[in-house]
């Protein structure tokens, strides 16, 4: 059988199928429980670092509402903003870095949680017109769009996941630092183990049903077991201070400060490049072309509706968007790529941030459960990377801009004091411009690959 029969076999509804409505349901369920840890963890992490305190609620209901309004304008597409697919859009991990120095160098001059946010927003709602400005350009860039760069990308954001995917499996980022000694007990890992195998298993099922809830019965079933361990507060469950959260543009006011903005800026040509490789393993995922006119008009049009949703973001308080890889495994797992889940998956969002008791539950499940069900979409991710690498002619030339962006971007990944070395050794604000780019996997590939498939030219011979 070829590969395109496969994906036909595998796929039940395609992009522009309208399933029934409980069907649309249980699909948008499943991609709001892959994607709402990612959604507000950059909130919590942000919120934390800079001590923002009471105001971290308020924010992780902006986080929701705006990945539901956001992943809604990427479904239905009006005015061409938006690639018309599943793009599930959520705070993005590549700013956390960028987002934090322009936090802490806000507290440096003395600001309190007011001025610290007004600055990010300030700076991250500039900043987003950069991937806006870019994203009109994407067709005539389409020499450096190229499977090679897209694949690359695609590996790195999946293997980079994946370690996320494995903290939490352990019991979470928290615990591994502030309790160390807990983190990878036999009962968080046995929880971890319990909800993967089951959704493999039922994923396995030739029952439609049962495989389109794979992954909402997967994390039931860790939930339930999680209850009977003891390891779920219900007492906190609906221990929330606010009963609807209403959104106000610009609550903390808006500042701007150019060594704050640089950092951010660079993230965002990177995060554009990112956004091209989720849409174009969801493409493939889906069944869509990825090249000729119309794979770069739906890449370009993505783009935008990324950086109109970082922007949209940044004025209802929160930080930047943009398209969650998680997502893609969710389609492939499923079975379903139909744009009409986004809407749904969007209304879902927006519900949870609106009013906050709706979310409460999903934060009580236990990191190891999610761990157990991220860690198999995080590698189907990796995989869909490596779907698209295998489609390049491995010469000499491919073969070195592999290597070298391979080897820089795990090799960040894989000793994080390289960032430190250049913050310290080189000093002053380029000192910290290169720790910020240096101490993210994915930017530092992306960065590699882009710049040596423009100036290595067409082909070496072999």
């Amino acid at each position: 059988m070829s590969e395109g029969e496969i994906h036909e076999s595998e796929l039940i509804y395609e992009l522009e199928a309208n399933p029934p409505a409980a069907e649309k349901f249980f699909a948008a369920l499943q991609h709001v429980l892959a994607s709402f840890v990612g959604v507000i963890t950059p909130t919590l992490i942000i919120g934390g670092a800079l001590g923002l305190g009471a105001e971290i609620p308020y924010l992780i209901s902006m986080a929701l509402m705006v990945s539901g309004v956001g992943t809604i304008i990427q479904a239905k597409k009006p005015m061409n903003i938006g690639a018309g697919m599943i793009c599930v859009q959520g705070t993005s991990f590549a700013f956390l870095s960028s987002v934090l120095a322009a936090g802490f160098l806000a507290k440096a001059q003395g600001g309190g949680p007011d001025e610290i946010l007004a600055m990010i927003m300030g700076v991250c709602f500039l900043g987003a017109f950069i991937e806006i400005g870019l994203s009109q350009f994407l067709p005539q860039l389409r020499k450096l769009i190229t499977p090679i760069v897209t694949g690359t990308v695609i590996t790195i954001i999946g293997i980079s996941l994946i370690k996320v995917g494995l903290t939490d499996l352990g019991g979470g980022q928290w615990l591994l630092d502030n309790k160390p000694e807990f983190w990878g007990s036999l009962q968080n890992l046995a929880l971890g183990f319990i909800v993967m195998i089951s959704i493999i298993v039922l994923n396995r099922s030739s029952n439609q049903w049962i495989r389109l809830s794979s992954i909402v019965i997967g994390l039931v079933i860790g939930f339930v077991i999680a209850a009977v361990m003891g390891k779920i507060s219900f007492g906190s469950l609906f221990a929330v201070q606010q009963v609807i959260s209403i959104p106000i543009p610009f609550k903390y006011g808006f500042d701007f400060d150019i060594i704050a903005f640089i950092p951010i800026a660079l993230i965002y040509i990177i995060t554009t490049i990112e956004s091209s490789g989720d849409i174009t393993a969801n493409c493939m995922i889906s069944k869509q072309e990825i090249k000729g006119e119309g794979y770069l008009t739906r890449i370009k049009n993505g783009v935008l509706g990324d950086g109109v949703n970082s922007a949209i973001a940044a004025v209802f308080n929160t930080f930047p968007n943009t398209t969650f890889s998680q997502n893609n495994g969710v389609i492939q797992l499923t079975g379903i790529a139909s744009r009409h889940v986004g809407v749904w998956i969007g209304i879902i969002l927006v519900i949870m941030g609106l009013f906050p008791h709706v979310g409460s539950i999903l934060r009580a499940l236990p990191a190891s459960v999610l761990g157990g069900a991220t860690i198999v979409m995080f590698g189907t991710v990796a995989v869909a990377g490596v779907k698209i690498l295998s489609k390049v002619d491995m010469n000499r030339r491919n073969m070195l801009i592999l290597a070298v962006s391979f080897g820089m971007g795990f090799g960040v990944l894989l000793v994080p004091q390289f960032a430190g070395a250049l913050v310290s050794n080189v000093g002053g604000t380029f000192g910290k411009l290169l720790g910020s780019i240096f101490s993210s996997a994915i930017t530092t590939g992306g960065i590699t690959v882009l710049i040596m498939t423009a100036l290595m030219g067409e082909k070496l011979e072999d």
